[in-house]
């Protein structure tokens, strides 16, 4: 009898928790570091996990429906971002789509769901006979997409996808979130919400999408893909919440509070030497460390309790991306730094390849 070898998954990277635990100070996601929202996490300990929720959602869809200003139709409940991501990809190639087109830098699972289905990627951003991909602000530059301008100008193609996963936490100074959303995104194409980050409740995992304006059709297949309940108790109620004027009151306090630690964080980043990308309209950036041993210096700084997310993997070598977090966590990551070996200047040399989160 053959005894097959070990079954190997494909290593995704991602920021947040990994196999050391969960950082002290973690600077690689883009969670709301203001939160979480407390009416927003009182709603989900209060969710009542021994019954299974209505399986289609008709509250819930009701509610975002009424939020976004869109009939209930129109909205398709996710298990996640990237389960929708993974889900749109698969009907896009069932009607017939060939390739995938997604920005330069971006959220790996795009490439990842169109690679595993022989779709072929194109990564500049541009046309391509299929699905398109945006993302607004980006990640992990946080700036503005630029295929945005392209979509409000033309006709929608079969399939463009904007994820809004941070447009509640763009910052500015155009464009800030003002507790709706906001009218400069263009309708004609599919619009993917994934409130959890803005509320500092990753570990929620709920997401909703909407489907341009007479597209249903296309939303009930989608939804026919779906498992029966993708969204559990819990992302239902995170969902909710969402909708509520006192959550979203929540949120644009937070937003004031972010922009004074964004400003704090980036002039300790260029105190020590490191050279900002320019432009984020975001609560992240990502800037270039002053060290030719990027590598080994991130894991030290991990095994001291603090982590930051390599761009490599974003196709941004000698770079990280910076969660913003509150002072105390940006005085600790100066004081690791700084007591690291070999400060120098610029000009590492590192290696990767693959789009990841």
């Amino acid at each position: 009898m053959t005894v097959p070898g070990p079954f190997c998954l494909p290593v995704q990277l991602h920021g947040g928790p990994d196999a050391a635990g969960i950082p002290v100070f973690d600077f690689s996601t883009n969670s709301n570091a203001c939160g979480p929202c407390p009416e927003a996490l009182r709603a989900v300990q209060a969710a009542d996990a021994t019954r299974y929720p209505d399986p289609a959602y008709t509250a819930l869809r009701e509610a975002l429906g009424a939020f976004h200003g869109v009939v209930p139709g129109r909205i398709v409940l996710a298990a996640s971002a990237s389960e929708f991501i993974h889900r749109i990809t698969a009907l896009a190639a069932q009607q017939g789509a060939v390739q995938v087109a997604v920005p330069p830098h971006s959220y790996g699972d795009y490439a990842q769901a169109a690679q595993v289905r022989g779709l072929d990627v194109l990564r500049s951003g541009g046309a391509a006979a299929g699905l398109q991909w945006a993302c607004e602000p980006s990640s992990p530059l946080g700036l503005e997409d630029p295929a945005l301008g392209v979509w409000r100008q033309c006709d929608a193609a079969a399939w463009r996808v904007l994820d809004c996963a941070y447009v509640p936490l763009r910052l500015g100074p155009e464009g800030a979130w003002t507790g709706a959303p906001p009218p400069y995104l263009p309708s004609a194409c599919w619009q993917l919400w994934t409130p959890n980050k803005a509320l500092g409740l990753t570990g929620v995992r709920a997401a909703y999408a909407i489907a341009p304006p007479g597209c249903e059709e296309q939303a009930l297949g989608l939804t026919a893909l779906a498992s029966s309940w993708p969204v559990g108790a819990h992302g239902v109620a995170l969902l909710q919440a969402w909708t509520h004027a006192t959550v979203q009151q929540w949120l644009l306090h937070s937003l004031r509070t972010l922009r004074d630690w964004k400003a704090r964080q980036q002039a300790l980043c260029i105190d020590l030497g490191w050279a900002l990308h320019a432009g984020s309209l975001a609560n992240y950036f990502c800037a270039h460390p002053a060290t030719t041993t990027l590598q080994s210096d991130l894991a030290a700084l991990r095994a001291s309790g603090i982590k930051l997310r390599d761009a490599t993997s974003f196709g941004l070598p000698c770079t990280v991306r910076l969660g913003v977090l509150a002072p105390a966590a940006q005085d600790a990551l100066q004081a690791a730094w700084q007591a690291l070996p070999g400060r120098t200047i610029p000009g590492c040399v590192s290696t990767g390849s693959g789009e990841t989160s």
